[in-house]
């Protein structure tokens, strides 16, 4: 199975029962899966090594912003097909929870909508929205343990502690600026940023009631679910989110679109 882009038609055309070469993305099979983001990482589809950026862009706004996707046929079997290999591979119907972000792609909720065939009645779902700018915090003590206090071979210091008063004054200036910007200027700002691991709260759950009870939620069967992962950044929120929270539960983490080498990323 595979998709192939018509030039002259300027539309992508699926094919689910041949490959070709000329396709720009691959049915995984039965659910790739890889260590990714300390948890396992299940996705339906991937990109081909070949494809142009500019390529798979276009795919991800037809995929993700098409406006009647319930009408797009090859749009909801490429979605039902890769939910379907999720099923045969962890059995959905063993999940307790599901949560996603909050997003103006009308693909998630799709998914949603389908995985509930698999799942038991009482399978709940909980989103994550973007917090105010506000709320966004810098992780000042894992930056000291992981970055300021290194030490050189020797056993000395690698910053004296002027050097590192500096640098903590510093990213309390930008923690200043961010709390005064919006969130997507943020999201463009501190994506490659050195600072990103330890900028957090960029996530937070869509409810007080919502987060209470994912509180009291124990060694249940979470499955975490996004439609798109290149960079992995959405997922790495959601896990931030919940884990500071509560961090006994089993979670499964599924992609519709993944990468297979994003676990050297995460």
């Amino acid at each position: 199975m595979g998709i192939t882009y018509n030039i002259q038609e300027e539309k992508f055309d699926f094919d689910f029962c041949h490959d070709d070469r000329k396709d720009i993305i691959h049915l995984v099979g039965s659910g790739y899966d890889v260590e990714a983001f300390g948890k396992c990482f299940y996705y339906g589809y991937e990109f081909t090594d070949e494809v142009e950026g500019s390529l798979r862009s276009e795919f991800i706004k037809y995929l993700k912003f098409t406006p009647n996707l319930q009408q797009e046929k090859n749009l909801t079997q490429f979605i039902q097909k890769a939910i379907n290999d999720l099923s045969r591979k962890v059995n959905l119907y063993h999940y307790d929870l599901v949560i996603m972000p909050e997003s103006s792609s009308k693909v998630n909720q799709y998914m949603l909508r389908y995985l509930y065939r698999f799942a038991q009645p009482s399978m709940q779902k909980m989103e994550l929205v973007k917090s105010l700018p506000s709320r966004i915090t810098f992780d000042m003590e894992e930056y000291e343990s992981q970055y300021l206090n290194d030490v050189l071979e020797n056993g000395r210091p690698r910053y004296t502690e002027t050097q590192k008063a500096e640098a903590k004054q510093r990213i309390n200036e930008m923690m200043e600026l961010i709390h005064n910007k919006d969130y997507f200027t943020i999201a463009k700002d501190v994506k490659k940023s050195k600072f990103r691991p330890y900028i957090q709260r960029f996530l937070t759950f869509a409810s007080p009631k919502d987060e209470l009870l994912y509180s009291k939620i124990n060694e249940q069967n979470v499955l975490v679910v996004d439609d798109v992962t290149t960079s992995g950044s959405t997922l790495n929120e959601i896990l931030r989110a919940i884990r500071t929270i509560n961090d006994t539960n089993n979670i499964t983490i599924f992609s519709l679109l993944g990468r297979k080498d994003l676990m050297a990323e995460s």
